[in-house]
């Protein structure tokens, strides 16, 4: 059996689960989320917890077990507590501003990049950080990830969009040989 997927889920302070059919609905403090798990999980709620069974041994259903009860997990989580990724931008003159529901960033480049945010996704920007906040975690990673990737972190001098606490290897740059 799953290790992860046996494991119960606390239903925290604040939050409703109700379960429809293959759907699940997360309701909570900062808002709700829904999900539709695959049919041949078995998903109750009883006494406070949340369990997730799966129907047979089968490869498939042992693979999704523990991805299923993560997910339900995790939106539990979303909307009591919610989730961020911290990003900064290092470089001379980069920098980011977020105005109503877009981010501009200056990243170097001869324009300006302009990131339209997803609905359910708050971003605070101070010039050179970036906050990205939200209940859906997958969306929340989704967004930092595309926000990096206007501009990875180099290796040479370390110019770039990287996460908070990121360690970028340096490497040596070239040299001149003596003939």
């Amino acid at each position: 059996m799953s290790r992860i997927g046996k494991n119960p889920i606390k239903i925290l302070e604040g939050v409703n689960v109700s379960i429809d059919g293959n759907l699940i609905k997360v309701d909570g403090v900062k808002g709700t989320l829904q999900y539709i798990f695959n049919k041949n999980m078995i998903v109750d709620v009883s006494e406070g917890f949340v369990n997730v069974k799966r129907n047979s041994d089968e490869k498939f259903q042992r693979a999704l077990h523990g991805t299923t009860r993560q997910l339900i997990q995790n939106m539990i989580l979303g909307v009591s507590q919610g989730f961020s990724k911290e990003l900064e931008l290092i470089g001379v003159g980069y920098q980011a501003i977020a105005q109503g529901n877009r981010l501009t960033l200056q990243l170097g480049f001869s324009h300006d990049i302009i990131f339209d945010v997803p609905d359910c996704i708050t971003i605070t920007a101070e010039r050179t950080s970036i906050k990205v906040e939200g209940i859906d975690k997958q969306l929340v990673g989704s967004v930092a990830a595309k926000i990096r990737s206007f501009r990875p972190p180099e290796p040479y001098k370390g110019k770039g969009v990287r996460y908070k606490d990121e360690y970028v290897r340096s490497k040596q740059g070239k040299t001149v040989g003596a003939k």
